[in-house]
């Protein structure tokens, strides 16, 4: 099985991601579009065996912006590899399975079929974010702490104080209750000083 797996990446699914720009690297495919980089991860089960093979798809994106902004936060360790918007495809394919499953009994055409079909879905999914800004929107309307202090520096870099105010005041009623607050906050107040905000 694992070697169906390796032809079936190699004849279907690497020729599917090159007629939309990606390119492959072992398990990765991954395209650039301006500040952003697109990815797909092909993650494979540690229980796989000789007769089973499963694995799950993450999908990627990571954007050289936010990148700089976790540099400047980190005293200047880069995080080039880092996704900065990440799930897996069943998070936005719902007819996609947390995790696929190939076996002896595995019809291989109508698997590929669908597995294609899948990622062609994944991929039409994320032209939607385009932007930087795209990334940070996604995690504000969710309340995310995931990137808030790259999300300030981002926002007030651009002078967006008032999309600021607002975010901070959405985190504040999900997350101040919490004791960890007294510490996101001492963080968020420093970077509103930062710009005199």
């Amino acid at each position: 099985m694992q070697e169906l797996f390796k032809e079936m990446i190699k004849n279907e699914v690497k020729p599917l991601f090159a007629r939309y720009g990606y390119t492959k690297k072992a398990l990765n495919f991954q395209r650039v579009e301006g500040d952003l980089i697109y990815g797909f991860n092909f993650q494979k089960s540690q229980a796989n065996t000789a007769n089973h093979v499963r694995f799950y798809i993450n999908c990627m994106i990571h954007s050289k912006e936010l990148a700089e902004l976790q540099s400047m936060i980190s005293g200047g360790k880069t995080m080039e590899a880092q996704a900065h918007w990440s799930c897996r495809i069943e998070e936005i394919v719902p007819s996609a399975p947390d995790r696929y499953s190939l076996t002896p009994d595995t019809d291989l055409v109508t698997f590929s079929k669908v597995l294609l079909s899948h990622l062609e879905e994944a991929m039409e999914h994320m032209k939607n974010i385009t932007s930087t800004r795209d990334i940070v929107e996604y995690y504000m309307k969710r309340t995310a702490l995931h990137l808030s202090e790259e999300t300030f520096h981002f926002l007030l870099q651009n002078g967006d104080t008032t999309t600021a105010q607002k975010y901070l005041q959405q985190l504040h009623a999900e997350y101040g209750a919490e004791n960890r607050w007294a510490i996101f906050e001492k963080k968020y107040a420093a970077i509103f000083a930062a710009y005199d905000r």
